[in-house]
């Protein structure tokens, strides 16, 4: 189950609380620490001061030796003992009952701290190992010192995670033991496993995802950063030779390759390269730089790699040329498109018939694209029918592109078809289209207006969830009352639409628009109206034509979120 993550500062802190108390509280079960009060570590004061392995009392400023007439067989041992400069002691093996070293006491040490927050070895003579270090039971460190008595053998590099509670708080470092037998007692010494220096090599080499490494030509040595084994995957201690790191770059790299080792033997320093290598599959790619060690006779002795692991970066500029290219090609698609839809369009959507003008109608229409380019349903229909009266319609169908195109082309020639049904008045033909549409499972909803003018100025029109048309009349500009608003098409099956009468004027103008014209993103529509209404005033006295060229000129493409359709009739 996947923990939860904190929501807020308060709960994380106690998160991190809990978890650091939990450490805490391993680490010491675990290592066994040493509670540490803060006091000197030593003899208390009425024990008897520590007697050195020499023969000597330990103390400030004691030699192994000074002093001492009657010096044992350790006194040169010890004496030794400060010479070495990382933390020393010889220790004498305690045994239990079965002759099991279970201990070692220290018998003599030196002054050296292997962290600052340990006790220096002359500090813990005379006291039990595990007394003075109880991480070392832990860490394997009894037995493998036990293993030097037994075998004869030395020790070298033992770790050991020695954890310990001290005064300003918990401590950790990782210790490498080394110890020989030295008679029936053993010699060891113990240094930090890295330095401050080196832990901080270590981390910029993760967070730089770098490393090098150090090739010896001459002895076959070779020598890796903890950051190049980690590009490589490679076991610590496991470094690939010159010949095994040929063996892993790609083939199609291999020349590059070349020609960068073989300018290093030459003894000269090529620039920077990117070369692919394959790491247990998968592949890398890595930026090398190399240096060559120069001896006195010109000839390189060794060869200095550093590699930087570029392969995250690599494939992040994979992933951004694709992307690029599918942009591309969805651009194009987009144009090829659009160029149908817009063909498509000006085929669908000629201009108004001529006949109109004989009768002394001023008509004009007018399409207006969106900012972006794409291609909607919006249409209208404005032509004279056959008992005389004149059809005049307005829609939008849903979408964009292509298939809005389609659907507008639908609903035109849906609604051409049933202008001819005898006598059929504009709520008859509403209903009827919002049938169709709701009968066709793929289509989608729409808005329109339907309406016709007769010979005595009356328009008669049913409207499906679209804006109401402006009329111009002496100077105000007004809506159309939409009392009698139905539904969208395609939304209500079986809806009847009800049809409402204007009886029109000499000059008047009347202007339909699809809801691009006054829809803007975070506004309220009836802003946008009021907008439109603002511009049609000045329109007063223009023709048709002269009004529309006008209303577009009021306004930039930036203006249009969506597709706008507009119609004006200025009757005679």
């Amino acid at each position: 189950m996947t923990p939860l993550i904190p929501q807020d500062s308060e709960t994380l802190k106690q998160l991190v609380r809990r978890e650091v108390t939990a450490l805490r509280t391993a680490a010491r079960r675990d290592a066994g620490v040493r509670l540490d009060d803060g006091a000197v570590p030593g003899p208390q004061p009425d024990e008897p001061a520590p007697v050195c392995a020499c023969g000597g009392p330990e103390g400030p400023g004691h030699a192994c030796g000074d002093g001492a007439e009657n010096a044992g067989p350790w006194a040169c041992v010890c004496a030794t003992l400060p010479a070495i400069p990382v933390s020393a002691a010889l220790l004498e093996p305690v045994r239990d009952e079965d002759g099991r070293t279970v201990d070692f006491r220290v018998k003599a040490g030196n002054h050296v701290r292997s962290a600052q927050w340990l006790d220096a070895p002359d500090r813990q003579i005379g006291r039990l190992l595990l007394e003075v270090q109880p991480g070392a039971a832990a860490g394997g460190l009894i037995d493998a010192l036990a293993g030097v008595l037994g075998t004869g053998r030395a020790l070298q590099a033992h770790p050991v995670d020695y954890t310990e509670q001290r005064s300003d708080g918990l401590h950790r470092t990782q210790l490498l033991y080394d110890a020989a037998s030295c008679g029936d007692k053993v010699l060891a010494t113990w240094r930090p496993a890295r330095n401050r220096t080196e832990l901080l090599s270590i981390d910029a080499q993760y967070i730089a995802s770098m490393g090098w490494g150090t090739w010896d030509l001459l002895s076959g040595s070779t020598i890796w950063s903890e950051g190049l084994h980690a590009i490589f995957r490679a076991e610590a201690g496991r470094p690939l030779s010159l010949l095994e790191l040929c063996d892993a770059v790609l083939v199609d790299d291999v020349p590059l390759f070349a020609k960068m080792l073989t300018r290093l033997l030459d003894g000269e320093e090529p620039g920077g390269e990117e070369v692919r290598f394959g790491v247990l599959g998968e592949i890398r790619t890595l930026h090398l730089v190399g240096h060559p060690v120069i001896a006195r006779d010109g000839l390189p002795w060794a060869l200095h790699l550093i590699a930087r692991d570029l392969s995250a970066q690599v494939r992040s500029r994979q992933r951004l040329a694709a992307t690029r290219r599918q942009t591309e090609q969805l651009r194009e698609e987009a144009a090829a498109e659009r160029h149908v839809a817009t063909a498509l369009r000006e085929a669908l959507l000629p201009a108004h018939s001529a006949e109109l003008a004989q009768l002394g109608l001023s008509v004009a229409a007018a399409y207006l694209p969106a900012e972006s380019e794409a291609v909607g349903g919006d249409w209208y229909k404005c032509r004279l029918l056959p008992d005389g009266r004149i059809l005049l319609a307005i829609g939008d169908a849903c979408g964009h592109g292509l298939s809005a195109v389609a659907r507008m082309a639908q609903q035109r020639h849906a609604l051409a078809g049933l202008a001819h049904a005898p006598g059929a008045h504009a709520g008859q033909l509403t209903t009827w289209l919002n049938e169709l549409l709701c009968a066709d499972e793929a289509a989608e909803t729409a808005t329109g207006i339907i309406g016709h003018l007769d010979a005595e100025r009356r328009y008669r029109w049913a409207c499906a969830g679209h804006p109401a048309p402006l009329l111009l009349r002496d100077g105000r500009a007004s809506a159309l009352g939409t009392d009698h608003r139905g539904p969208l098409f395609g939304l209500l099956p079986g809806h009847e639409y009800a049809t409402a009468t204007v009886d029109l004027r000499p000059g008047d103008l009347l202007l339909l628009y699809t809801d691009g014209m006054v829809e803007r993103r975070g506004e309220d529509i009836t802003d946008g109206i009021d907008t439109l209404r603002s511009v049609l005033l000045a329109c007063d006295g223009l023709d048709a034509q002269e009004a529309l060229d006008r209303i577009m000129g009021a306004y930039t493409p930036q203006d249009h979120e969506d597709d706008t359709c507009l119609v004006a009739v200025r009757l005679p």
